[in-house]
């Protein structure tokens, strides 16, 4: 048998990042939720909550925090059919939905699709960023309940959906070819070149070098961890950067940004991938995304 005030204790505790905090939203006193969270995990025999500021959850606590936020989600169908059942203000507590998503996306479509879906649910959302090539992980892992990647094949108990291309430009100030590519763009000239890069992660710069010129030389890197720092430091002449369509159209009409190579545009094909034990119940979440990303992507070319 689950002990469920357990079980209630360790997603809460993971969610607010605090015993105290947890503590709070559940109505008893942090000394309740410590040894909550303490008997389940001699219980269990593993570690469920990394101790600091804030706690998060080991392996083992995401997926019982994603098995509570399947048994909210059915609680929550089941108390709107059955509203007798309800304990006092249980039926109002909402639910959170974990979900990953490249910070691109985030910065340009996702996030009119998820609004979309919030203004017809009662869930919450909880957004976490990774890389595309990276998110799949998080569904692995049981850290998110779907994610939007850059992996076509489902991963183990999810359904996938094809998004389209998110498509990115070489972009840099005039100023900035100038200075460093006065006689053209070649990959001697890269190799000189300041690059922006999101994080060690960011395999873009590296991909369109070799998708135009079959190798991706080194290159003098400033770090910029923003998806608008991209489009900003590349304005500024710090560096040049990969950056969405939508992000830069109107910098190329005015002439503030230019292409590298006109044309060697670069598309990167998403997907969103989702619980399969959620997915029914969440098929307006997927309808909002799937809807969104086809008018606001481009069909894959490579």
């Amino acid at each position: 048998m689950l002990d469920y005030a357990a079980l209630k204790a360790v997603a809460a505790v993971v969610e607010t990042g605090s015993f105290e905090k947890a503590a709070a939203r559940l109505n008893v006193t942090p000394s309740a939720v410590s040894q909550r969270v303490k008997q389940l995990e001699e219980r269990m025999g593993t570690v469920l909550i990394a101790r600091g500021q804030p706690c998060t959850a080991t392996e083992k606590g995401e997926w019982l925090c994603r098995h509570m936020e399947h048994v909210g989600m059915l609680e929550a169908e089941l108390f709107t059919h059955l509203p007798a059942l309800a304990e006092t203000g249980t039926a109002n507590e909402p639910v959170t939905l974990h979900i990953a998503v490249n910070a691109d996306s985030l910065g340009t479509w996702f996030l009119g699709a998820i609004a979309g879906f919030a203004r017809s649910s009662n869930y919450m959302l909880h957004v976490a960023v990774d890389d595309q090539d990276h998110t799949a992980e998080w569904l692995r892992q049981g850290r998110v309940t779907a994610a939007v990647t850059a992996l076509a094949k489902p991963v183990q108990g999810c359904k996938v959906f094809p998004l389209g291309a998110l498509r990115y430009h070489a972009t840099a100030s005039p100023d900035f070819v100038a200075r460093h590519f006065p006689d053209g763009v070649t990959v001697e000239a890269l190799a000189r070149a300041p690059v922006l890069t999101f994080n060690q992660k960011d395999e873009l710069q590296a991909q369109w070098m070799r998708h135009v010129f079959g190798k991706s030389p080194q290159n003098p890197t400033h770090w910029l961890p923003s998806t608008q720092a991209f489009v900003d430091g590349s304005l500024a002449g710090m560096g040049w950067g990969m950056n969405p369509s939508s992000l830069v159209e109107e910098h190329f009409k005015s002439g503030r940004l230019v292409e590298l190579v006109p044309g060697a545009s670069l598309d990167i094909p998403l997907f969103w991938q989702i619980n399969r034990l959620t997915a029914d119940r969440l098929a307006g979440l997927t309808r909002e995304i799937v809807t969104v990303a086809k008018r606001e992507l481009v069909a894959p070319t490579q």
